[in-house]
């Protein structure tokens, strides 16, 4: 049987992020290709982490700097190796390649880090200036520069380059990494979310009530949406509908966030619900005015899952689709634009339905499962060749050069570290 480890940045909670569920979709998929599956983490335990178990997984707690671990992947032997986020294959890659050479390497990398960063700066900026431009926050060769220079960049991109094969949910940041860092397409491959091709019945309009709002507070982009629709979007959505609620939920709300709550604005902050899907099937339009980030937003794909239209901004769409025709709601980088939008889908019960209609359609189109499991599997099962994977090492000679300075210093550092925490240990 072959055996895939997942070395993971943190432990998958499939209903607190996108990240979560994405990685629950990639483990199921080997499980079906009859793989043994180890999920290995140095992260704490958290309250809401999948029962990994259950699926016939093998949970590993894993440490930072040890030994222990060359031991224990030494005895595992996988054929493949997941590195959850650049992070965890800096600080574990080079003890992979030393005890399994012929394992494949694989970076997921849920978004780009630092493209996210470097939005999270210039949307900084704009606000200082009081100049918000959140579309110019697209442009490819302005990233790049505001990227380039960033330690968190080099570093990130230096990880891509060390991997056999990386797995990019947007089809724009492949753009971004092989048109302006020049990073070779064979390294890349795009790895949406992978939906199941179904339709479910779902409240009518008559039936849902009230604005929600969806997502992690842990995650910068998300509270930064809840700050703007506080300050700015929702009182302009309760000018015209004044006896509207917005229900805000999301894991983790920190005391700021529960300090908004505000029942005679309506702008009530509920937090952790156990199930995303059935309030977002209760609830008759979703905001998600996202100023910055990177990747694709599964808030927004559970929303066209569900029924529920969604108002959100070119951030927001970006990596599914580029046209507004083909959206499942409306878009606006615009206050007012975002508010008006939002009020129409909220009264007009035939826009409402179109939206609906719509967002199932790109659903079909491009988070389809089995289109999506088909070509990774082709992309990565000709790497497990002794022959192909050789070929396509050398092929990336950056990598090669990337993984020999890297592991040297990466190794010496460890081994510094462990025998430091030994000698403080032993007094």
């Amino acid at each position: 049987m072959k055996k895939l480890l997942i070395i993971g940045y943190v432990w998958p909670e499939p209903h607190s992020s996108a990240a979560g569920y994405h990685m629950l979709s990639f483990i199921k998929l080997f499980l079906a290709q009859h793989w043994h599956v180890t999920f290995a983490s140095p992260a704490a335990l958290s309250e809401h982490r999948a029962d990994l178990c259950a699926l016939g997984v093998d949970e590993v707690e894993i440490e930072l700097n040890s030994s222990s671990f060359d031991n224990w992947i030494s005895q595992l032997q996988p054929d493949i190796v997941l590195f959850d986020r650049f992070m965890m294959e800096e600080q574990f890659g080079w003890r992979v390649e030393q005890c399994c050479p012929n394992a494949v390497r694989l970076l997921d990398t849920e978004d780009l880090h630092s493209l996210r960063e470097a939005r999270h700066q210039l949307i900084k900026q704009q606000l200082r200036d009081e100049q918000l431009n959140i579309a110019a926050l697209s442009s490819l060769p302005t990233l790049y520069h505001r990227m380039a220079d960033t330690d968190l960049a080099q570093r990130e991109i230096a990880s891509i380059y060390r991997c056999d094969l990386t797995l990019m949910i947007s089809d724009l940041e492949i753009q971004l990494l092989t048109e302006h860092f020049n990073v070779p397409v064979s390294q890349l491959t795009h790895c949406p979310f992978m939906l199941p091709d179904e339709e479910t019945a779902t409240p009518s309009f008559e039936d849902r009530q009230h604005f929600i709002s969806i997502g992690n507070f842990r995650h910068a982009p998300n509270w930064d949406a809840v700050l703007w629709l506080k300050q700015q979007l929702w009182p302009l959505i309760k000018q015209q509908l004044p006896k509207a609620e917005l229900h805000i939920y999301g894991a983790y709300p920190p005391p700021k966030a529960t300090a908004l709550h505000n029942a005679k604005e309506g702008f009530l902050v509920k937090g952790w619900v156990d199930d995303a899907h059935q309030v977002l099937q209760n609830s008759r339009l979703l905001l998600a005015p996202l100023r910055f980030g990177a990747g694709i937003k599964g808030k927004l794909v559970d929303a066209m899952r569900n029924g529920t239209p969604s108002v959100t901004t070119s951030i927001g769409i970006e990596g599914m689709t580029a046209n507004q025709q083909d959206w499942g709601g409306a878009w606006s980088d615009n206050p007012q634009g975002f508010a008006d939008a939002a009020t129409v889908l909220y009264e007009n019960k035939s826009v409402w339905q179109t939206a609906q209609v719509t967002g199932h359609q790109l659903l079909q189109k491009r988070f389809n499962q089995h289109d999506i499991q088909a070509s990774l599997l082709e992309k990565i099962l000709p790497l497990l060749s002794q022959s192909q994977r050789d070929a396509h090492r050398r092929a990336n000679f950056t990598g090669q050069m990337l993984r020999h300075h890297h592991h040297k210093s990466t190794k010496y550092m460890a081994q510094w570290i462990e025998a430091k925490n030994k000698h403080i240990t032993s007094i």
